[in-house]
């Protein structure tokens, strides 16, 4: 069931589910919260309670927000865990990775432990020595940059395709079908493009301030960077010592919580196993 929670600047949509600490799901952008659809019911059945948010201008949610950067979806996140009272574990995938760490660094007493999933945190350079000998790279890389620039819903479903390499989830077609008819309302693939051209340098600089838990977990054949395992080492290695782990899914896209969703629930399951419960 749909509930909603005005802000200054617009309107979240959001669902919960389940009783126990909670949890916080955070979807990226040009997606909605539907995608974590079995990770949340694994997390349920695991004695958590599950709150699945669409990021502000997607999903249920409004547009017309002033902007559309990390540091916003982290204030945004947090104003839900204040409205459902935490703390909580923050999840973020993409584009929200970096906003959990900021949130999580912004209000360590908020969040507990933040699970970040194929995310964009760091300042981001162009491989350009990749583009030539990396085809998975150089089509993801394309197409994202496509899609973000022309606004182009039909450059992000070809981005999804490839985003999703192998192993594709049962109800993919629904998804991408349900995706293609939110991003042709008005206004929905200029959040996009916005939301691409917001740089992560904010959440980067939020790295090394975290004092909760982390656990990065990222794709084998992610076609966003041209060495993913690479990006997710970086990653953790900007945290402050012994607070981060990666954990990688082999096969798996950009997308590892929807192609691989047993596998994603567990590392998270494992995970928290050694973060108190709130």
């Amino acid at each position: 069931m749909t509930e909603y929670l005005e802000l200054d600047g617009g309107r979240l949509a959001y669902d919960v589910t389940g009783e126990g600490p909670l949890v916080v799901l955070a979807h990226g952008m040009g997606d909605n919260r539907d995608a974590y659809r079995e990770v949340a019911a694994g997390l349920v059945d695991a004695g958590y309670r599950v709150a699945s948010v669409d990021q502000r201008g997607h999903g249920e949610s409004s547009v017309g927000w002033p902007s559309y950067t990390r540091t916003d979806a982290a204030a945004d996140l947090l104003a839900v865990v204040h409205h459902l009272g935490g703390p909580a574990v923050l999840v973020g995938h993409s584009f929200a990775g970096g906003a959990v760490t900021i949130a999580a660094a912004l209000e360590p007493e908020s969040v507990t432990a933040v699970v970040e999933i194929s995310p964009f945190t760091r300042a981001q350079k162009i491989a350009f020595g990749a583009l030539f000998s990396n085809a998975r790279y150089r089509k993801g890389s394309t197409l994202l940059m496509g899609a973000g620039l022309f606004r182009s819903v039909g450059t992000w479903k070809s981005y999804l395709d490839h985003a999703y390499p192998g192993t594709r989830p049962a109800r993919y077609a629904e998804h991408v079908a349900a995706l293609d008819t939110e991003l042709s309302r008005p206004g929905r693939m200029a959040v996009l493009g916005k939301m691409g051209m917001s740089a992560p340098t904010d959440a980067g600089a939020k790295l090394a301030d975290l004092r909760c838990p982390a656990l990065v977990v990222v794709g084998s054949l992610d076609p966003d960077w041209a060495d993913p395992v690479a990006e997710g080492e970086g990653i953790v290695a900007g945290m402050p010592s012994g607070l981060g782990r990666l954990e990688v899914v082999e096969g798996a896209g950009h997308y590892a919580h929807v192609q691989f969703p047993d596998a994603v629930i567990t590392a998270i399951l494992t995970f928290l196993k050694e973060v108190p419960r709130g």
